[in-house]
């Protein structure tokens, strides 16, 4: 168990991840927490995360800190999206060994799976085919830390484990137009549509590729769950088990942002993945489930936006 009075460092605490682990270990009561913005810590730079770790050495942590972003800016910013990830997780990883943390979590993401792997997707298909294009270089970076992890648990008997969420949505959610993500991409057009009262809003591919989302606050519960519950080399996918067409998504958002408008989809968009749906039964078994639904929190969501628009969500 971890002990309330133990240290706690959550990297990236301002992202959207991050941020909702830091609500849940408050909401725990956990106190003895740690964390530093990116310009008092550059978690790229080995020197300042050693100094880090020595100055503070925590018990716990928590690696949500990454460069992430949608199709667009993985395919535009190949490079930096594999070196950025590798050097942060390189960095980290390593110097909780060095430190002695009992326990560090490396979150990644289910792209690391291969494009045309099975469906659902489990944990034995990682490595079992190519990679979805666009963003092969973040899958890399994520993959290389699923296998630090596993390797310093193999080789000096390190607690470190690997947790594969599902797409993420939730407060603190990237809204810019040019590099976020399905859902904070589609909020912004139908409601920035509803303000300006625009006639159509048009949607990325074709509509039918198959998704699963998950309400980031649900993330944040099952990653304080197998922290507490889940030890063991290989990886650990957490999703809701349940999909949607992204013609279906943007039909719920327009629902939930309630704008009479046209959907349009451009076709010459990339689609991505056809279909990409966790298998979370081994995190069932273990007697973790979702709580959120995808339609309460995107109005949960939505609310916020309403009342923050998009630089303070």
């Amino acid at each position: 168990m971890m002990e309330k009075h133990a240290k706690i460092y959550v990297a990236g605490h301002r992202g959207m991840v991050g941020s909702a682990i830091l609500r849940k270990l408050q909401a725990e009561g956990y106190q003895n927490l740690v964390y530093r913005t990116s310009s008092e810590l550059d978690l790229r730079n080995q020197a300042q995360v050693e100094a880090f770790f020595s100055v503070e050495r925590p018990d716990y942590v928590f690696l949500a800190a990454a460069k992430v972003g949608g199709i667009m800016a993985n395919n535009v910013y190949r490079a930096d999206f594999l070196y950025e990830n590798l050097m942060i997780e390189s960095n980290v990883i390593h110097q909780a060994f060095v430190h002695k943390v009992k326990k560090l979590l490396f979150l990644g993401s289910s792209c690391i799976y291969p494009k045309m792997a099975p469906q659902p997707l489990q944990e034995k298909h990682l490595l079992s085919g190519y990679l979805e294009e666009t963003n092969e270089p973040y899958a890399i970076a994520k993959i290389a830390g699923i296998k630090l992890c596993e390797n310093y648990r193999r080789q000096y008997g390190c607690d470190f484990i690997s947790a594969m969420p599902t797409n993420l949505y939730g407060p603190n959610d990237n809204y810019d137009l040019n590099n976020s993500h399905v859902i904070p991409a589609l909020i912004r057009k139908f409601h920035e549509a509803k303000k300006n009262s625009a006639p159509l809003v048009e949607v990325w591919g074709t509509g039918t590729p198959l998704r699963e989302f998950m309400h980031v606050d649900d993330l944040a519960d099952a990653s304080l769950f197998v922290m507490k519950n889940y030890s063991e080399q290989e990886f650990i996918n957490i999703g809701t088990g349940e999909e949607i067409s992204i013609k279906e998504l943007a039909q719920m958002v327009q629902e939930t942002v309630g704008v009479p408008v046209k959907i349009v989809f451009d076709a010459t968009k990339p689609d991505g993945t056809p279909r990409k749906l966790m298998d979370s039964s081994k995190l069932k078994r273990l007697g973790w489930m979702p709580k959120i639904s995808l339609q309460t929190g995107l109005a949960q969501v939505y609310d916020l936006i309403k009342a923050y628009e998009y630089t303070k969500v």
